[in-house]
Parts: structure tokens; sequence; C-alpha cells
């Protein structure tokens, strides 16, 4: 009889340890170490050592390229994330925030590609409840097949008989497997059904999706070993309250993760957005103290989003930062930077910033955009017509050239802006694009004049 082993594992982070534990050392959470009893023959595992076929090393040269082609999802938002489409065989995690839109989006990706063959494996919702989001979508194929099951021996036995090119997983922290003796979604369960599903899809070529949920931290929930098993891993962002949704690649061994795609969450599913600047921009009958526009790259992909500060007097001892969407240590460090170099008094006012659509922005190259919209309310003065801004600022006012400007100044030219500050470093040796004004600044000092004038 083989020895039944136990074992603690962290909830948060799948930090497996011989004995139970107050605070896991590796995230340092309370009270998350739970126990789980992994039973498993040692004759047995020898016998799949045994059994496994040899295969000799070989040469970088002598390894045979494939020829598969990948695979379109007939989403170019999505297959542009993937890095141009599906991999076949690929193992894919999807997580996201509950309700995001997680399932949807996976549904529908099953839906619209016709021209493949898909199964919706789900554990978490009965056929007739995805029939019905099948009905709101109103997307009819006869080649996507649903199947409402939680134990992994008997989804695999269903993808050997149907053979789909493409399966759903919805979601792995429902499905179990009965060689462990735990409950579903506990660390062994999860990271053994991740490398039975890995192993399936690299043999047989099946491309898979998995969901997964998330941690209160944002990140994906389970053992971190399960973002190291799949092939590629993409991020569902986006507030609940707002309509726009973003997918964001972490990991893609067949591409890069400097891609991103944006949804809108419609009552008849999500539609892909093909152009972000005009969900970022708004348009006002009268000009506005405190909006400033920012040319923005995330990846290769160039936009333009508004930029909201509001500057008013302090009414407490202590003066508020709030930053929505935004790091606030950097804001504090933006305007520090204010009140050393351009004379500002921010000490005695509270400052709010804002990003249109509630997208989450990490992009140091939208520092110029900040500063003039900070600037602008400070003063209650409009930042003139079809004036945007790019480029990053130091600790000393230094502007300094943001990356990928020449896509940011081609955006801002084919949306229709006539002038756009930057760097002066980029005087020498970079082209930028023609068909826009271009006003160069070395420190933020000269910033309030490129702002306010009508001609330079």
């Amino acid at each position: 009889m083989a020895k039944v082993k136990k074992a603690y594992f962290c909830r948060e982070c799948g930090y497996e340890a011989p004995k139970w534990m107050g605070r896991c050392p590796s995230c340092g959470e309370w009270n998350t170490f739970t126990e789980e009893i992994i039973s498993k023959s040692a004759t047995a595992s020898a016998a799949v050592v045994a059994s496994a076929p040899q295969a000799p090393p070989q040469r970088v040269s002598e390894i045979q390229r494939s020829t598969h082609q990948r695979l379109d999802l007939c989403n170019s938002e999505v297959n542009r994330v993937l890095g141009g489409g599906l991999v076949p065989g690929s193992l894919v995690l999807l997580g996201g925030e509950p309700g995001i839109g997680k399932s949807t989006l996976s549904l529908q990706l099953a839906l619209t590609a016709h021209s493949l063959r898909t199964l919706y494996v789900s554990g978490e919702e009965s056929a007739e409840q995805i029939g019905m989001r099948a009905e709101r979508l109103g997307i009819a194929n006869e080649e996507c097949y649903i199947y409402s099951e939680t134990l992994l021996e008997n989804i695999l036995l269903q993808i050997q008989q149907y053979q789909p090119d493409v399966v759903v997983i919805d979601s792995i922290q429902t499905i179990y497997t009965e060689t462990i003796d735990s409950s579903a979604g506990s660390v062994s369960q999860i990271r053994e059904c991740a490398a039975s599903l890995l192993k399936y899809a690299k043999t047989t070529g099946t491309s898979i999706f998995i969901i997964g949920h998330i941690t209160k931290d944002g990140t994906i929930a389970g053992p971190k070993i399960l973002e190291h098993i799949v092939d590629v891993v993409l991020q569902f962002e986006g507030d609940g309250n707002n309509v726009y949704r973003i997918l964001r690649g972490i990991k893609n061994r067949f591409g890069a993760t400097f891609e991103i795609g944006v949804f809108e969450m419609l009552d008849s599913g999500l539609r892909a957005v093909d152009n972000p600047s005009e969900i970022l921009l708004s348009h006002y009958e009268e000009p506005l103290s405190g909006i400033a526009v920012g040319a923005s790259v995330d990846g290769v992909r160039p936009y333009l989003i508004e930029v909201q500060a509001l500057v008013s007097n302090a009414a407490y001892g202590t003066p508020q930062r709030n930053a929505t969407g935004y790091d606030q240590r950097r804001m504090s460090m933006l305007l520090a930077v204010l009140e050393k170099r351009v004379g500002l008094k921010m000490f005695q006012k509270d400052v709010f910033l804002n990003f249109a659509g509630g997208f989450k922005i990490a992009d140091a190259g939208l520092d110029l955009a900040i500063v003039a919209a900070v600037i602008s309310s400070y003063y209650d003065r409009p930042i003139a017509d079809g004036v945007c801004c790019a480029g990053e600022i130091g600790l000393s006012g230094e502007v300094r050239p943001a990356p990928r400007t020449e896509q940011r100044v081609s955006e801002a030219a084919r949306l229709g802006f006539r002038r756009i500050i930057v760097s002066g470093f980029l005087r020498k040796g970079v082209k930028l694009p023609t068909g826009i004004d271009v006003v160069y600044i070395n420190n933020i000092g000269e910033l309030p004049r490129a702002l306010f004038c009508e001609e330079l």
C-alpha cells in the first residue's frame, strides 16, 4: 500500500511546508495554510519512468521546424495579443476579476471561430446557462460543443472522442482529478490538472484555454507554478463600472508581451475596439481647465488619452493626493518637481488625478501630460486647442524623450492635433513625422508658454 504523504500549502501563493505555519514566509499572509493529502504509488511512478520513450539529444540545426500555422480566432484584438493567432498545441491561461467578462470572452471566441471545432467545458455553470449566454451573444456555430463536467478524466475522455481544435476550461479551480485525495481548487489539484492538460495539448496539438481565478491582490490564484506551466498568460483588466476592458499579455512563449487588446462590453458581448483613442478622448463644447491630452504607447500600439487633474486649496493641514489609475508615489514626485523647479505652491493644494475610460496607466511618457493638466488646473486656464504632450520628467525638471516618440507623434497627427510638445533632446538624430507642429522643450519651466500660447 502506498504511503500517504501530507503537506501544507498556502492558498495565496502555493508555498509548500511540511508543517502548519501561522504566517506564510513567501507572501506574508496569515492563516492561509491548509493540509492536503498526497498519495502516490512509488511503483507506479517507477513504471511511468521506465515506459517513457527515450529520445536521444539532437543538434539545434537538426531539429525539424514545425510547419503549423497559427489559428485565426476571428478576433483581431485577441489575435494581436497572442502574437498573430493561436499556436496549435499551446496552453493559454486567462485571468481576471469576477464579472470582468472572462467567460463571455471565452465563449465568444469558441462561437466566432467558425473554421475551428471547439469544446467549451464548464465546471461552474450548467449547459442551460451557457446556452442562454450564447443566445444573448447572438452567434451561431454548429461546431461548438458545450460540456459541463469537473472530473479531469471525463474531460480528457470527451476531448479524445470529439477531437476539437480548441478547448476552453472554465475554470481550472473547479477541475479535479481522482489521483489526488484533495478537494478541487487546492494547490496540488491545480498543479496536477494543469500539468495533465499541458501534456495532452503538446502530444495531440490541441490548443487549450484555461480560465483562472485571481486573489485579492490581483494575481492569479493557485501555485505560482501554474503560470510557469502554461505557454501564455493573459490578464483581463478593467473596472466593472466601466464598459471598457483591456486584454494584456503577461507571458507569451510564442511572441511578445507588449501588445494589448481593447474591448467594449455591450449587451451582445465584447466588441473589439480597433482605435482606442476614440474612447479615451472626450469632446467638450467649450475649453475646460485641468484637462490635457497625452500621447501614450502600450507596447507598439500608440493611442491618445485624456488626463484630468483638479487642484484646489487644502481644507486641512495635510493636502490630499489621490490618483485613479496611476501610481500615487510617482504623482507625488511630479508635484514635488513642480514645486521645486517651477515655483508652484503645491504644499497648500489638494490634487486629484484621473484618466479617461478608467484605464490604469504606467507609461512614464505621460509625465508631461500629467504636469500639463496640473498646471492648467492650478492657474484655472484651459490649454490651447489641439495640443498634446509626450515626454518623461526627471527630478531636476528636465524633459526626457518618451519611448517610441515617433509612433506617438504619428498618432497625434492622424487624429488631427495641431501641436505636440516633446523633449528637446530629440532635435538631433531623430526624424519625427510631418503634418503636425512639434514643440521642443528642455525643462518643465518652458511648459506653460508652450501650453497657453497659440503661436510660438
